[in-house]
């Protein structure tokens, strides 16, 4: 073979159709398309057609299509050789040479497809086998349901050291081979290679073209020093130029569907599971160069789906660096939160399909995360400020390589300065500039002094039912629907803490609800167990709320609301949340008095007051208790609570 198939894919993959196919035809946008004249009919109107996302060109005058290769070979007359040559020369790639060496090479790479391939069979397997229970239960606990299994190809390596070795030698795989796909650890300081993956939930990682090139795994042991683990870079697998589930997304945004970035596995499962289909992530990394290009190939403004607290910023702002230099006209990026403590897949357990969509229909473009990011912890009361500001507004701007991008990155944040600098009542425009130096932690929003006030005003009816509020009210809590479980497990818990129970406060109307309807039920029916609660709770209608809340409970150190669990230690874990659950109630009404006061009065000393909260609530989050012994009685030895 004179070009093997990855030298072709990568020269298609760095010349998009419409640059090829532009230097002979005058194209315009057409949607997702672009569309001319013919080069081989004369018409008057446009039946050209040229899709990025497909790698593909179509002439409906003369019924002909084809590649990049095609179309130099037909407007230039020229052979496939001579057209891949003169791609080369336009992408800036070197021929490879012709040898015999890279004619075996080629060889050799299809056969470790063929191991890849036999090895995820072998993993398949053995999920569906006997040994296999462990981790179907932990797919189960998931939310993974068996069809869900199959469709990603899911499988589990047992923990033996050379289970999948043997195997793969029994159908006469090489261990070279074995440990060149990366399936195998092998060194100097290893006598025998082994198994790299044992005890692991496995997730098969596809290239675009659907072939199998490395693997995920999860741990189901705690005590193991990496929870992920994925292949090492071996002749198939470059990790950071590929995103899992990236063959059957490009196929999905190829028929319209958004394309959303998260993080990771189970997070893409859960999407998909949810309809957005054209879900991908990142193989254990933060967003590479070469994966955002991907991105951009199959959509013009993909959305990033990162977490809604400070580290899912901190990913946001990479991002935004990343991508700066690299924007062109028509090709950036959308950013969506999730709700504070909420990751995909307890969004979509929780919430539903909606309440994802919620959140990405608040996705807020690149150039306001920017302004956000330079302004959000900035004050800017002095002239030195104010310059210091317009100094960094130069220094983006300067970094974005496009000259049209760049123009109209400079006037928009250029236009954002201004309102943010605007005296109160000066302009109109100052007053809907849109965004200032002020992040609410919560909200996630920022305004200008003067907008303050309005942003912290009670919600208008209109506002109240937006997709924005709406995305972080859809879901409950993590620690009401603990609370929620606990008390449908453990039905004594309402009389013993009779008081307690309706004491609490809940900040989602739906556990509110059920709150008050477990109450009504332990004081009428007074079940005696779980069971009991269950069975009545089927026979309202506030089963589908439970069901849902049930889903939305998946970390396995959640075990004391769930069934099962010792009434001493139920009882240690209860006092130990509802603590939890107060102080964060209570310090969330001083974060919307300290919010109000900013508002009233945007000083120093309010700011240091409403950052003091926000600090305080992120310290309490997820603060556990360490209680020696406790879990025993459950058959959960440890510490901690």
């Amino acid at each position: 073979m004179r070009f093997t198939p990855q030298f072709l894919d990568e020269l298609k993959a760095r010349l998009p159709v419409s640059e090829v196919v532009g230097k002979r035809v005058r194209l315009k946008k057409a949607g997702r398309e672009f569309k001319g004249l013919s080069p081989f009919n004369k018409e008057k109107t446009p039946s050209f057609f040229v899709n990025d996302q497909k790698q593909a060109w179509f002439d409906f005058s003369s019924g002909r299509n084809g590649s990049i290769f095609d179309f130099v070979m037909m407007t230039e007359g020229v052979t496939f050789p001579e057209a891949v040559e003169r791609l080369a020369g336009m992408a800036g790639m070197a021929l490879p040479q012709v040898t015999e060496e890279a004619q075996a090479e080629a060889v050799h790479r299809k056969s470790l497809y063929e191991v890849m391939e036999l090895a995820a069979k072998f993993f398949e397997a053995t999920l569906a086998a006997r040994a296999g229970a462990r981790a179907r239960g932990y797919l189960a606990d998931r939310g993974l349901d068996p069809n869900t299994q199959l469709a990603f190809r899911l499988g589990y390596a047992p923990a033996e050291r050379f289970a999948l070795k043997e195997h793969l030698g029994g159908q006469g795989i090489p261990v070279d081979d074995m440990v060149e796909a990366g399936l195998l650890i092998a060194g100097d300081d290893v006598p025998v290679p082994y198994d790299r993956f044992r005890e692991r939930v496995m997730f098969p990682i596809t290239d675009l073209r659907g072939r199998i090139i490395a693997f995920g795994g999860r741990a189901l042991d705690k005590d193991v020093p990496a929870k992920y683990l994925n292949s090492p870079e071996t002749p198939l697998f470059h990790k950071g130029a590929n995103l899992y589930n990236g063959f059957k997304a490009r196929q999905a945004a190829h028929q319209g569907a958004q394309v959303i970035a998260v993080e990771g596995y189970v997070d893409v499962i859960a999407m998909v599971t949810a309809g957005f289909v054209a879900t991908v992530a990142p193989l254990g990394t933060a967003l590479t160069e070469d994966q955002l290009t991907l991105l951009w190939k199959m959509a013009d403004e993909p959305v990033l789906l990162f977490d809604g607290d400070s580290a899912g910023r901190r990913a946001a702002y990479r991002a935004v660096d990343m991508a700066l230099p690299r924007l062109l006209p028509g090709k950036s990026l959308l950013f969506a939160s999730l709700p504070e403590g909420n990751d995909p897949d307890d969004l979509v357990r929780s919430g539903g399909r909606g309440a994802v969509a919620d959140v990405l229909a608040s996705a807020r473009p690149l150039a306001a995360v920017l302004w956000s990011r330079e302004t959000e912890a900035g004050r800017f009361d002095t002239p030195e400020r104010r310059a210091g500001l317009d100094a960094r507004i130069g220094e983006i701007t300067a970094a974005i390589g496009n000259e049209s991008v760049r123009k109209y990155y400079r006037q928009d944040l250029e236009a954002r300065a201004r309102a943010l600098f605007a005296p109160p009542g000066r302009e109109e425009g100052a007053r809907r500039g849109g965004f200032g130096n002020f992040q609410g932690r919560r909200s996630g929003s920022r305004a200008p002094d003067r907008g303050r006030r309005e942003l912290l005003a009670p919600l208008s009816p209109g506002l109240s039912a937006s997709a924005v509020v709406r995305g972080a009210r859809a879901v409950l809590p993590a620690r009401e629907a603990l609370i929620l479980m606990a008390l449908v497990n453990h039905p004594w818990l309402l009389m013993g803490h009779a008081e307690e129970v309706t004491a609490i406060e809940f900040q989602h109307p739906d556990a509110d609800r059920l709150r008050r309807a477990l109450v009504t039920l332990a004081i009428g029916e007074a079940p005696a167990d779980g069971e009991e609660m269950r069975r009545l709770l089927t026979k309202s209608d506030l089963s589908p709320l439970f069901t849902r809340i049930e889903r939305a409970v998946t970390h396995p150190g959640d075990w004391p609301a769930r069934a099962g669990a010792a009434d001493e230690d139920v009882e240690q874990w209860w006092t130990h949340v509802v603590t939890l659950h107060r102080k964060t109630r209570t310090l969330h009404k001083e974060l919307e008095e300290a919010q109000r006061a900013l508002g009233d009065e945007p000083s120093d000393q309010n700011f240091a007051w409403l950052r003091d909260v926000q600090g305080r609530l992120s310290a309490l989050d997820g603060t556990e208790a360490t209680i020696e012994g406790f879990g025993a009685l459950s058959g959960r030895g440890g510490r901690g609570v």
